[in-house]
């Protein structure tokens, strides 16, 4: 059986966190050995961390979501700052941009980002990168960080085109793969995802949002759907699953090196 790594899941969100036993013993089955439990808030970010510390499967990143980072209070920031000395901490985020919903300044959002990279290149841990509807403002302030310091990280969930992907690439990201490349509509999606270079490929299911093909209408997504996402990106790259997986495995360890599966 192939071995999966679900680069990107929130399983603190209640409604996996209710069932988290099951939801894990399932990816397990299917797979899916290892999972990375992204934190959105100081309390999810800390609540990752107890998950990862509970099940060796499960692994953690801390942050302070972009749509989140106007609600932050004193003493969030150093929440974030104590879990990232954590063993079972692999990296910094989820940050970014996110100029679809409204409520958060851009200002802000950008100063959260700059935090998260400094805190980045302070513990030599990779940064998850959220990106959406703001792909000029993204790679402004992505330009403006590397000038500081190596960017390591991911672009997780990525919609973009192949001109935005391999300029990310080109600063020293990753870009991962959810279950939108599965959906009817997204050739053109398919279709960067089958002309980027095999080092810089992940998959992840962004659980518990967006199930993928064949099983969209399944609420909530959880880890062991990855195999889908994985399917789905083999055949767009002309492929076997098997060699997707040691492909996407490999790489996963490789942004992540404090995976040990």
């Amino acid at each position: 059986m192939p071995t999966y790594i679900d680069t990107h899941c929130h399983l603190a969100d209640s409604r996996l966190q209710a069932m988290v036993t099951e939801v894990i013993d399932r990816a397990l089955q299917a797979g899916v050995k290892g999972m990375v439990c992204v934190g959105t808030t100081a309390q999810s970010s800390r609540t990752c961390v107890e998950l990862a510390h509970q099940y060796s499967s499960i692994f953690a990143a801390v942050g302070i979501h972009p749509t989140y980072c106007h609600e932050v209070v004193e003493g969030d920031w150093d929440v974030i700052l104590g879990l990232s000395d954590d063993p079972r901490v692999v990296a910094i985020g989820e940050t970014g941009l996110d100029l679809y919903w409204k409520e958060c300044p851009l200002e802000t959002q950008l100063a959260s980002l700059r935090r998260h990279w400094e805190l980045s290149w302070k513990t030599s841990l990779p940064v998850i990168l959220h990106m959406r509807d703001c792909t000029n403002e993204m790679l402004t302030a992505l330009e403006l960080a590397r000038n500081d310091g190596p960017l390591r990280g991911i672009l997780h969930s990525f919609t973009e085109s192949r001109e935005v992907a391999e300029r990310l690439i080109e600063m020293g990201l990753h870009i991962s793969f959810a279950g939108m490349v599965t959906y009817k509509n997204a050739e053109a999606l398919r279709q960067v995802a089958a002309a980027l270079p095999s080092d810089r490929i992940l998959i992840e299911t962004d659980s518990p949002y967006l199930s993928p093909e064949p099983r969209r209408s399944q609420r909530p997504n959880e880890p062991a759907l990855v195999v889908h996402t994985a399917k789905t990106v083999a055949d767009a790259r002309g492929i076997s699953v098997q060699e997707l997986a040691e492909i996407t495995t490999a790489n996963a360890k490789r942004v992540f090196p404090k995976i040990s599966l």
